[in-house]
């Protein structure tokens, strides 16, 4: 990785074929042309984007002038990554004649990087793309892996594939335009990667929560560099879930369940807000982690304006149930990446530890 410096110093990511670069800094968007050009080189370009992103870059509210090249847009939100999606965008390469020597501009928030990744790491067998997140989430989190894919009725992503971009462009001025739940729920990722690897991040954040929820720049770019740091760090040494890569999904094997048993209407970052809360209690109970820890995180998180409860009942059954689905699992136990305190993992099995649908379920009482 590379030391914050200049304003395009970027993150560098590695992976098995070599690395790429993530920029993190206010103003990236005013260079989209040349970075693009910079990593893609001389090929033919289609941009693929929420169409909400790309109505406001177009009427130049992020900051800079329109887009002038091709682009593809498809429905905002979780609903539009779904193979029938993947299959459109595709086919809209196809009838445009794009070659092999193309690349993809994957601009929006999470979904539009495992959509657009996931038509680049496919088409064609694969051709090359740049990743433009334009929500918090995206930013400190989503962008950063080369994870690609796209949702099933049984379950999220579960059909993908590990595509790293060629470069990651990341502008925190254009958050300005996020709406406000939006802006919100992009912060459960970022006490999520404090709560794993840096408990001084995380204090960060519980001395600035003024500053984030005033979308300070200074504090945003901050924010998310040390976020895109951690995860750079994780990824690099475990590209494909190995091993220590599964920290990452801490509070996610509830989340993916509260987005599967709510059909989405709970956010993502709202329901990894939630799955923290519930598996730092798991941790609790299992002996891994100190009673305290679960508090502490559902302050801090309750001060970015993310939810500590649910806003209404669901049925821990459907939960356990939909938690049967998830990647990390083995044979029939579910299995879960838990802390051990503020800012470390426990290493566990491969990282992660099984739990009996008992705890679960106790578990879950801690946020419905």
């Amino acid at each position: 990785m590379v030391a914050a410096g200049t304003a395009l110093d970027p993150v560098v990511v590695t992976h098995a074929l070599g690395q790429y670069p993530v920029y993190v800094a206010p103003g990236a968007l005013m260079q989209l042309e040349g970075l693009v050009a910079r990593h893609l080189g001389s090929v033919r370009i289609a941009m693929i984007a929420d169409a909400s992103v790309h109505a406001l870059l177009q009427s130049s509210r992020l900051g800079r002038g329109p887009w002038n090249g091709s682009a593809i847009t498809f429905p905002p939100g979780e609903a539009s990554k779904t193979r029938d999606q993947w299959a459109r965008l595709s086919d809209a390469l196809l009838a445009g004649a794009y070659g092999r020597d193309s690349g993809i501009v994957a601009m929006g928030g999470g979904v539009a990087g495992d959509l657009a990744g996931f038509v680049a790491a496919t088409y064609l067998r694969g051709i090359p793309y740049v990743q433009v997140p334009t929500s918090l989430l995206a930013m400190l989190d989503a962008s950063v892996g080369g994870k690609t894919g796209v949702d099933t009725p049984r379950g999220k992503n579960l059909i993908g594939a590990f595509h790293p971009p060629g470069a990651v462009i990341a502008d925190p001025c254009a958050l300005t335009t996020l709406p406000e739940r939006d802006y919100h729920s992009g912060m459960a990722e970022a006490v999520k990667h404090g709560l794993i690897a840096d408990a001084e991040y995380f204090a960060w954040m519980e001395r600035e929560t003024d500053a984030l929820l005033g979308r300070d720049v200074a504090a945003l770019t901050h924010l998310v560099r040390r976020s895109v740091e951690i995860k750079a760090a994780v990824v690099s040494g475990d590209e494909r879930e190995a091993g220590r890569r599964a920290i990452l999904n801490a509070g996610h094997t509830v989340a993916h369940a509260l987005e599967q048993a709510t059909e989405y209407r709970i956010s993502h970052g709202e329901a990894v807000a939630l799955g923290l809360i519930a598996e730092c209690a798991l941790a609790a109970a299992l002996g891994v982690a100190p009673a305290g820890l679960g508090d502490r995180v559902s302050g801090l998180l309750g001060r970015l304006r993310l939810p500590v409860r649910l806003p209404a009942p669901i049925d821990s059954g459907r939960l356990v149930q939909a938690m049967a689905s998830d990647k990390k699992n083995r044979g029939s136990a579910v299995r879960f990446a838990l802390a051990r305190g503020l800012g470390a993992m426990s290493e566990g099995d491969r990282w992660t530890h099984p739990a009996s649908e008992t705890a679960i379920r106790k578990a879950l009482e801690t946020i419905t």
